[in-house]
């Protein structure tokens, strides 16, 4: 926690080569090193560096496709295919719901 009480976000910065700079440490960082922020429940974004556009969903969702490259995968393709139908139409209630569920766990 920062002097005034409140969390201070770990800023990361994405530049065009694809590489990932933390400013709170000076240093390049990996897609490992994020998952490991998220491990740790440490607050932090991830911003385009050049348009400051929020970018820290994006880089989640590489962490995910990541890991199921890797080992046994936790979604399979019925799956996605069923989520991709719930876009729009359900889009919400599904977001709800594994909202809910991530929590739980």
């Amino acid at each position: 926690m920062s002097a005034n009480g409140r969390n201070d976000v770990r800023l990361i910065k994405k530049y065009p080569n694809r590489r990932l700079y933390d400013t709170r440490t000076s240093s390049h960082i990996t897609l490992a090193d994020i998952r490991q922020l998220v491990l740790s429940e440490e607050p932090f974004q991830v911003v385009d560096a050049k348009t400051g556009e929020d970018l820290t969903r994006n880089i989640l969702l590489q962490i995910i496709q990541e890991a199921e490259s890797d080992g046994e995968p936790i979604f399979s393709s019925e799956m996605l295919k069923g989520i991709i139908r719930f876009y729009g139409p359900f889009q919400g209630v599904l977001t709800s719901y594994l909202e809910k569920a991530s929590k739980a766990s």
